[in-house]
């Protein structure tokens, strides 16, 4: 069985007197250990069906399996704990509290963990050391560049050893050479560390970083493959 299972997933909402629904009876199967890339246009549903894998959000209808657990079936307290150890969440920008300092803010998932502060000081400082930032871990954000925020930000992601990476357009607000950076760093935790990573991307060049590359138009996923013979049908 794949790692993450989704079975006619649908996620609506209402904006006024419109009902909208990003994501129908979508399917998807990713394995232990894929490096996902995830494309469309805005508003194709990118986002929707990641903070439902992140579990930071709940289907309206379907199914969701990760690592054998029911995610449709949890309660919202027991869907934050599941996600405070099977999941770490990259975002675009970064989300980082700007009064702590890099430390701190890699700390802060650990908090909900059972670690006396030795515990936690050997994680943060083994995460640190992973993104290489350590000779910053005592920085507050607004000391760091963009690309330094956003590796303290990988650090926070990968601190409590997740199952599953899930990362929000992770270099979209970072010049060429820093995301660049960025990628080969997520190229390595799932090449070297086998993390299971599942990334939303405008660039082309991040997402061929990725084992799979699947694209969403209107909440339907189409392989890459399928576009470009789409291409040659109406060339």
């Amino acid at each position: 069985m794949a790692l993450i299972e989704c079975r006619e997933l649908t996620r609506s909402y209402t904006k006024g007197e419109l009902k909208i629904t990003p994501l129908a009876d979508l399917d998807l199967s990713v394995e232990r250990g894929e490096f996902l890339a995830l494309m469309g246009p805005s508003g194709s549903g990118k986002t929707t069906l990641l903070n439902l894998i992140a579990g930071i959000d709940k289907p309206t209808s379907g199914s969701l399996w990760i690592d054998g657990h029911d995610l449709t079936g949890m309660s919202r307290s027991r869907l934050a704990a599941w996600r405070s150890a099977y999941v770490g969440y990259i975002f675009q920008l970064y989300n980082l509290v700007p009064t702590l300092t890099a430390y701190e803010n890699v700390e802060l998932p650990l908090l909900l963990h059972k670690l006396n502060r030795g515990q936690r000081h050997r994680k943060v400082a083994l995460a640190l050391e992973l993104v290489g930032i350590a000779d910053r871990h005592d920085h507050f954000p607004r000391q760091l560049s963009g690309g330094q925020e956003q590796r303290v930000a990988i650090a926070r992601a990968i601190v409590a050893d997740p199952s599953i990476i899930v990362a929000d357009e992770p270099t979209g607000d970072l010049d060429a050479s820093s995301g660049k950076s960025v990628m080969g760093l997520l190229n390595r935790l799932n090449d070297e560390l086998g993390k299971t990573l599942v990334m939303v991307t405008h660039d082309a060049h991040c997402a061929e970083y990725a084992t799979r590359t699947l694209h969403l138009e209107k909440g339907r996923l189409v392989e890459t493959r399928d576009l470009a013979l789409a291409g040659e049908e109406t060339s």
